[in-house]
């Protein structure tokens, strides 16, 4: 069988330049934040010249870009994962917890402050939507049978848009944006350090909300 360009050596070698300058990128997030992300940096610590890496991305965006969609496919990849092995929904809101924490520059990237001037391509959305999809099965697998109406379920009724095509009911809707809104509150914090010094443990504080949402 005769080789396709994607498989030639120069091919393979762009693949892996570009792989390395992403490891070099989420370490420099880890440790000075999306925002001062600089590819001459990278550059430097590769041993290239600026311009010689360009030539991987045509600039910082692209690479911000791409981190992105890395960082949601892991998540979305990790929930997927689990609900494939009949997680419900309190395995599933665990599981974000230990992704974020196993990857806090992945998730502060995706659900942090955003960087000023950065705009995300519609591709990274839906690589999001999936995520919401997964979540969405299990809120409505998590309702009892007959829930009764809540003013947001209500609202959401006719305000489902964002929800695409999901068949989940208004109630699940609700369900899901106060677990995603009030989770995701907890997990910012706590990544943020905002907890570090007030000895105690953020996990039981996660805890304490989940049940509260699934009571």
């Amino acid at each position: 069988m005769a080789k396709t360009e994607s498989t030639t050596p120069r091919e393979r070698y762009r693949t892996q330049v570009r792989a390395e300058v992403m490891e070099r990128a989420w370490e420099q997030i880890a440790t000075a934040g999306a925002s001062a992300l600089s590819l001459n940096a990278i550059a430097k610590r590769m041993g290239m010249s600026g311009p010689a890496l360009y030539r991987y991305f045509a600039n910082r965006d692209e690479l911000i870009t791409e981190l992105v969609r890395e960082a949601y496919r892991s998540l979305a990849d990790t929930l997927a994962a689990a609900a494939a092995t009949g997680a419900d929904l309190p395995a599933l809101a665990r599981a974000l917890r230990s992704w974020a924490l196993t990857d806090p520059q992945r998730y502060l990237l995706v659900y942090g402050t955003p960087i000023p001037g950065y705009q995300a391509p519609e591709d990274t959305t839906a690589i999001s939507r999936e995520i919401a999809t997964t979540l969405l099965d299990a809120c409505a697998a998590a309702l009892p049978p007959a829930s009764p109406a809540s003013p947001l379920g209500t609202h959401l009724a006719d305000h489902r848009a964002w929800a695409t095509d999901h068949p989940a009911p208004p109630e699940a809707l609700a369900l899901f944006l106060t677990l995603w809104t009030r989770l995701h509150g907890v997990l910012s914090l706590e990544l943020a350090g905002h907890f570090t010094g007030m000895r105690f443990d953020p996990e039981v504080l996660f805890e304490s909300e989940l049940a509260a949402l699934l009571a």
